[in-house]
């Protein structure tokens, strides 16, 4: 099999059943593109998709989609493990479909306490709403609940505390660094004081790695990575997405991710099966391009199947810091990056970093 073929295994996939949200986020403009109801996939068409191990419900907010329940039936006839992101808002629909379906992730989106998630996401009293929905969904006894943070720097203080109530909560706790791409319809978007942000991530790290679960030790270094990357670092390890990982959008359109400037298309399901696009012409041609790609992103679709694929060199660093949070207080320091020290220490100015990103991610 040839470096270019996709994978013929289990494969991870993301599903954004819908463009159309109700919230106005300052860091993606998507809802200024929305889709139309008419155009979005049906759930005939997610049953042509393949076996998955994971896949990710995603949009715009699924929950405006009344027809979720039906994708969701037909998903797991497909995939061995379903995580619907939303930001929690349509709290009635949510707890019927997990009523329906029990063993659903939820992963709502929470972007500070109160006043600064509402004032970044645009949605009035969205962070109450939201935070009432993951509590209902615990006291129902769902166990795959939590929530996620976007890191930028109106919010980047708020990054332990929010930690601390998931753990209060015994809530599962994602993270990310603002992107751009076509997906979020932006490209401005970039943190200006990296080493206040990099120093909320370098506590959370060292939160991580003293807890006893190896999950945790394993975010912690995806959070390592997410530093690298507001540093306009070179990923840490390879991006392999449309080998083994794959995103469908409204439309039907098979894509690689969503991280990249410009869509790229390896078929759409309306026209053709799975089999067809997935060996395709064009989804080699679009392979290609992943391999020679340099927008070093690091979001948790693209980063948590290399973590995996390459357990000895993400596994050695967990297991070198692991050893040292046993006899430090602060095992991890985010000047272990070189770029971080050369920042600190006047190597590369910040507008050398600047022009670095928007090189590399416009």
């Amino acid at each position: 099999m040839d470096k270019i073929t996709g994978s013929r295994e289990k494969l991870n996939g993301t599903v954004i059943v819908t463009y159309r949200c109700n919230a106005h986020c300052s860091m993606c403009k998507r809802y200024m593109e929305p889709s139309k109801p008419e155009e979005e996939l049906s759930p005939d068409i997610i049953k042509k998709l393949p076996k998955m191990y994971f896949t990710n419900i995603t949009g715009g907010e699924p929950f405006i989609r009344t027809d979720l329940s039906d994708i969701v039936r037909e998903l797991y006839k497909k995939s061995d493990r379903i995580v619907i992101s939303t930001n929690g808002y349509f709290t009635d629909r949510i707890v019927e479909l997990c009523r329906e379906f029990p063993k659903l992730g939820i992963r709502i989106s929470i972007e500070g306490r109160q006043e600064t998630n509402d004032r970044i996401r645009g949605l009035k009293d969205g962070y109450r709403r939201g935070y009432e929905t993951l509590r209902k969904l615990r006291e129902m006894g769902l166990k795959d609940v939590g929530f996620g943070m976007t890191v930028q720097d109106e919010n980047a203080d708020d990054l332990l505390p929010l930690y601390d109530i998931a753990k209060r909560e015994n809530m599962e706790f994602a993270t990310a660094a603002v992107h751009n791409s076509f997906y979020f319809v932006e490209s401005g978007n970039r943190i200006e004081d990296r080493p206040r942000a990099a120093e909320n991530f370098e506590a959370l790290i060292n939160e991580l790695l003293k807890s006893n679960s190896p999950k945790k030790w394993f975010r912690a270094y995806f959070n390592h990575g997410l530093i690298n990357y507001i540093y306009s670092g070179k990923r840490l390890l390879p991006c392999r997405m449309g080998f083994d990982t794959f995103f469908i959008d409204p439309y039907g359109d098979v894509l690689p991710c969503n991280g990249m400037r410009e869509k790229a298309v390896m078929g759409n399901l309306n026209e053709s099966s799975w089999e067809d696009i997935w060996e395709s012409p064009e989804a080699r041609k679009v392979r290609e391009r992943v391999l020679c790609c340099n927008r070093n992103c690091w979001m948790i679709g693209s980063a948590s199947p290399a973590i995996k694929k390459h357990i000895l060199k993400s596994g050695a660093w967990v297991a070198v810091h692991k050893l040292r949070s046993l006899f430090s207080e602060h095992p991890y320091s985010m000047y272990e990056n070189s770029l971080v020290r050369d920042y600190r220490d006047g190597k590369i100015k910040k507008d050398e970093l600047d022009r670095l990103s928007t090189c590399e991610r416009m």
